[in-house]
This record gives C-alpha cells, sequence and structure tokens, in this order.
C-alpha cells in the first residue's frame, strides 16, 4: 500500500550504511535529496549513487564526508572535484550494463531508490518522464522506492513503473531543470560540417549533448528520412523534427519511433516528449544494447573524446589519472554502428585544448589516462582540420592520417613524436 508522506517523512528510510540510488538528469529529485541531506548528521555511511545529475549535489561536498559518499557511475559537473579528491568514488561501466548492477545477484544492491514520475495513469502506471536509463531498474530491484511524484513530469511511452511497486510518494509540482545553452565555435562548426558529410541520408542517429552534437545537427538541414534511436536527445532535434527531416521513416527498428533512454534541455523540448506517441523512452539495456543498435541500418554514432592518440586509442574519461566524466554508452554505440549495414561510428574532437595551448591528437595518451574506445574499435576521427577512417589501417597510416587532421601547429612535433615512437622510420 502505498503511503502518501512528506519528504522529510520519506526520507526517514534511509539508514545508515544504505546505499540510495537518485534519478539523474532533468529528473533527479531535489526535493527528496534536500530533505536527506538535513539529517546527514545522524547518518553514517550512506553511499549516494547515480549518473550525472542536474543541480547541485550537496552529498558531495566536503562538510558531508564521513556522512555520504557518492559513487559515480557517470561523473557529472557537480561531483566532479569530490571524485578527484577521493572523496567520492567512480565505478567506470558500460552504459548498457547498469541497470545489471541493481539486478538480483549483482554487485550494486539497492537499499533505497529516490524516484521521480508522474502521476499515476487510469491504469495505475508511472511514467519515469525524462529519465527511464537506469532508473526503472533501481525502482523495481530496491528494497524500498521513494518517489517524488510530479504533475509537471512529461509522461513519455515505452516503459511504464507501477504505482503500487512505490512504497512512499511525494506529492510535488515543480518544473523540471533545464539543460544549459552550449556556445558553438568556430570548431565546433567545422566539426559539425565534416561530420555531417559522412551521415547518408536514411540514417539512424546516435548523438549526446554539446556545442558537437548540436553542430552535426545544424549541418543535416539538406539531409532526408533521418531517425533517431540514442541514449539521450536534447533541443537540437527539434527543427530538424519539424521540417520532417527527422521522421524515422527509414529506419529498420521502431520505425517512426524517436528511442531514447532521456533527455536533457529546454522547456520546449520537454513540452515536446509529453505525451507524444512518436517518442519512445527505454532503459539503457534496450538503447544501448549492441545487438539491437547493429540491427538498425546506417547508424550514425557521433560520441566525443578528450584526446586520441597516433594509434587510435581514445581517452574519454580522465585526463591523465584524473577522472574527468565516464565510459558512458560509447563503446556500446561505436561497436553497435561498427556492425550495422552502412553504419558510421565518428568520435568527434576540436584538435586543441586551453585555449589552443595543447594538442588533443597526441604521441601518446596523458600517463594515467584511460583507453575508453581501443585502438582497434576506432574508424572515424573527425577534428575542425578533416575527417579520417582509421578502421583496417596500419599504425604508421594512422599516425600520417591523425597528424593530418591534427592542428597546423602541432604537426610538425606530431610527426617527430611519431618517430620517436617508432611509428615512422627515421
Amino acid at each position: 500500500m502505498v503511503q502518501w508522506l512528506s519528504a522529510e517523512q520519506a526520507v526517514e528510510c534511509v539508514k545508515s550504511g544504505d546505499r540510495v540510488y537518485v534519478q539523474a538528469g532533468a529528473a533527479t529529485p531535489h526535493e527528496l535529496i534536500n530533505a536527506l541531506v538535513l539529517r546527514y548528521e545522524e547518518l553514517r555511511d550512506v553511499e549516494i549513487v547515480h549518473m550525472h545529475t542536474e543541480g547541485p549535489a550537496i552529498y558531495a561536498e566536503e562538510a558531508m564526508e564521513g556522512h555520504f559518499r557518492h559513487n559515480a557511475l557517470f561523473i557529472g559537473p557537480n561531483v566532479r572535484e569530490a571524485v578527484q579528491e577521493s572523496r567520492a568514488d567512480y565505478t567506470p561501466i558500460f552504459l548498457s550494463q547498469i541497470p545489471g548492477l541493481f539486478a538480483p545477484g549483482g554487485p550494486l544492491p539497492l537499499d533505497v531508490a529516490f524516484l521521480h514520475v508522474t502521476p499515476p495513469d487510469a491504469a495505475g502506471n508511472c511514467s519515469l518522464g525524462v529519465s527511464v536509463d537506469c532508473a526503472l531498474s533501481a525502482g523495481r530491484n530496491a528494497r524500498t522506492v521513494v518517489a517524488l511524484v510530479n504533475s509537471r513530469m512529461p509522461r513519455t511511452g515505452g516503459h511504464a513503473l507501477p504505482f503500487s511497486e512505490i512504497d512512499y510518494a511525494v506529492e510535488t509540482d515543480t518544473a523540471l531543470p533545464l539543460g544549459r545553452e552550449h556556445e558553438q565555435t568556430e570548431a565546433s562548426t567545422a566539426i559539425g560540417q565534416h561530420v555531417a558529410e559522412l551521415i547518408p541520408n536514411g540514417a539512424t542517429l546516435q548523438m549526446g549533448i554539446g556545442a558537437i552534437p548540436n553542430a552535426v545537427l545544424a549541418a543535416l538541414e539538406d539531409h532526408k528520412n533521418l531517425g533517431i534511436h540514442t541514449e539521450m536527445f536534447s533541443d537540437g532535434v527539434l527543427p530538424l523534427i519539424e521540417r520532417g527531416i527527422i521522421n524515422g521513416v527509414a529506419k529498420t527498428r521502431n520505425t517512426g519511433q524517436i528511442v531514447s533512454s532521456f533527455v536533457v534541455g529546454s522547456q520546449a523540448l520537454y513540452d515536446f516528449v509529453d505525451s507524444n506517441p512518436s517518442v519512445e523512452m527505454h532503459p539503457v539495456d534496450y538503447t544501448n544494447a549492441i545487438d539491437v543498435i547493429a540491427s538498425h541500418d546506417r547508424v550514425a554514432a557521433i560520441n566525443s573524446a578528450l584526446s586520441v592518440d597516433l594509434t587510435g586509442q581514445v581517452a574519454a574519461d580522465s585526463i591523465g589519472p584524473a577522472f574527468y566524466s565516464g565510459i558512458g554508452g560509447q563503446v556500446d554505440f561505436i561497436r553497435g554502428a561498427a556492425r550495422s549495414k552502412g553504419g558510421v561510428p565518428v568520435i568527434a574532437l576540436p584538435s586543441t585544448a586551453r585555449g589552443g595551448s595543447i594538442s588533443r591528437i597526441t604521441g601518446e595518451l596523458a600517463q594515467g589516462s584511460g583507453v575508453v574506445t581501443t585502438r582497434g574499435d576506432v574508424h572515424w576521427v573527425v577534428t575542425e582540420h578533416g575527417a579520417v577512417n582509421l578502421h583496417g589501417r596500419t599504425i604508421r597510416e594512422r599516425a600520417k592520417m591523425l597528424i593530418d587532421i591534427a592542428h597546423p601547429d602541432f604537426q610538425s612535433k606530431l610527426e617527430e613524436e611519431a618517430g620517436r615512437l617508432g611509428y615512422f622510420r627515421r
């Protein structure tokens, strides 16, 4: 029997030593989090588990050490400092595998899940709204489920959590946090143009959020019959949908449907997905399953990187030993697109960082950097200076090709590095 309580009453179910899952993205249930943090002095060793969340992460602040410890399944800006200062943990994992962590026998059994849902419909089901991703598994497997029931949460199809599976419900009428805008640069615009040239008509798109994905989408205005099967999307798709460029008619699976696991963006985006029969939100063990991705023809998977070495190794979750973000869905989609008929797996990144002072194309990855996408998985690498396909190429060929798309200021140094490393014969 569901009990309706205040947020302060509902979070009383959390005890010292518990593991608490927090729904992510724009569905972050801040009213529950704030009520829990008020109890910090009486709690010890509570583990907070989630992917990236929007808004503040008070439980990761230095004053909370010993009371709460965050376990990041993907490191967002609000917990990055805590992870890098060893006050929080990072679990590297493919996004497609996160729901299995919470399943019976999995390594992260949950004591409590904090969810953010719609009111129940006529059939008694709640929608997880804008963030299904790992939350459905958490809701099904946690010992206790506490849900913020928000009349302003968009109702999305493709999934359902029975209201009867919620233990404690907290009523609210709160606007969702909005995603920040990403300013375009000359580099991101050029990268967008290069990537768009690789994408065929009728492609199924996977893209993230940020300047480069938005630049790619803006460069697709002359394409036809595009579809979406992705882990997430934002406002950049809306103009293409309005113009009929994204219509899903050429998709070989979920034809005509936009398939995703979470969305973050403007209120216009949340209004678009609300009760929209053309949008389906699914858990990431479906959206990011390699066999599901590969079952689509012409998958264009666009993912970013922090750096790429001259053999094609991609660092995406760390800068040296400093953990920065996470593995996320990059490998899931790079591998799925590689298996897709006519697929286009892309790693896209600016050629430089820190105001042009360092090259992101490097002779070697910085010491301590982790490899997310291996040199055996990489296909297209794109910078503002061009696009190269490393698949099936030798190390010598790869080094020359990557130097060609590095920033001109660093090409001579990279040639010297390639010689020193034995990729070129001196």
